[in-house]
């Protein structure tokens, strides 16, 4: 078990000297823009598609307290809809969850539909959606997030990485909306935006990334707000290209669709 766990390591660390000598040698994006078309170019034919994991998901309240719980998440994109992001937030069977698109947000509970408004979930785009489909559309669904994407690209570091960053006007700028991109592995590791106008900032980070499928998947993500942790989300079970039936991602067949962590029936006592 130690030596298999010492070649992870090994191979681990191998992966990512070889991705910074790869950052080291190409030029970098001049604009927003030209990053979305880099990380476009850099997986257009590989990323993957759908994907489900697991989650366990902390939050802190005001008062430091921590509340955990286990969500499931179903992600998929098609052309005609988009990226959409399914969040059952406990067993499927109890109908309770949020169902995102980049723009819109229907929130279920006890498997109706409680609720509907526009203002979706700001990081599809940059994590699914940038990978999969025209850059125009990618454009289209980050307006919102008010990222400038005419200014230049601004280099940093992140976890002693290169990073490409949109949106900031200098590597000190860490107010303006913006999003991070690993130079080497084409990634987002980090985006800073307002939800709405005069809210808090977010800062999301994305850790823990794992090569999968043709693409990349953080699998540990940090949520601060007005500089305070207030939720991390640690990703397990996750899978890559699973046939998904379109059913669970519409709302009227929310609590309808077969869901793939649903719990087997038990058989009847004889």
């Amino acid at each position: 078990m130690s030596r298999t766990r010492s070649a992870v390591r090994w191979a681990a660390a191998l992966s990512c000297t070889l991705l910074a000598h790869a950052a080291r040698g190409q030029s970098m994006p001049a604009t927003g823009r030209d990053l979305l078309q880099t990380m476009r170019d850099a997986y257009a034919s590989t990323w993957f598609t759908s994907l489900t994991f697991t989650q366990k998901t902390t939050t802190r309240g005001a008062d430091g307290a921590e509340t955990v719980a286990t969500w499931y998440e179903s992600l998929r994109y098609t052309d005609a809809s988009g990226t959409q992001l399914r969040i059952d937030t406990g067993e499927p069977s109890a109908g309770n969850g949020v169902l995102y698109s980049a723009d819109s947000i229907w929130i279920f509970r006890a498997g109706k539909q409680v609720a509907a408004r526009s203002g979706g979930n700001a990081l599809l785009p940059l994590i699914e959606g940038v990978y999969v489909q025209p850059v125009a559309r990618t454009i289209a669904e980050l307006k919102a997030t008010g990222v400038d994407l005419s200014r230049a690209v601004v280099s940093g570091r992140w976890h002693d990485r290169p990073v490409w960053i949109a949106g900031a006007s200098s590597a000190a700028d860490s107010t303006s909306p913006q999003f991070w991109v690993d130079a080497g592995n084409k990634a987002v590791v980090r985006a800073i935006f307002a939800p709405v106008p005069s809210a808090p900032v977010m800062d999301m980070r994305l850790e823990g990334l794992v090569s999968l499928a043709g693409g990349w998947l953080a699998t540990r993500c940090e949520f601060f707000v007005a500089g305070k942790l207030s939720q991390v989300e640690e990703y397990n079970d996750w899978r890559a290209n699973a046939n998904l039936p379109p059913a669970l991602f519409e709302a009227a067949t929310w609590s309808t669709a077969p869901h793939w962590a649903a719990k087997p029936a038990r058989p009847p006592h004889s």
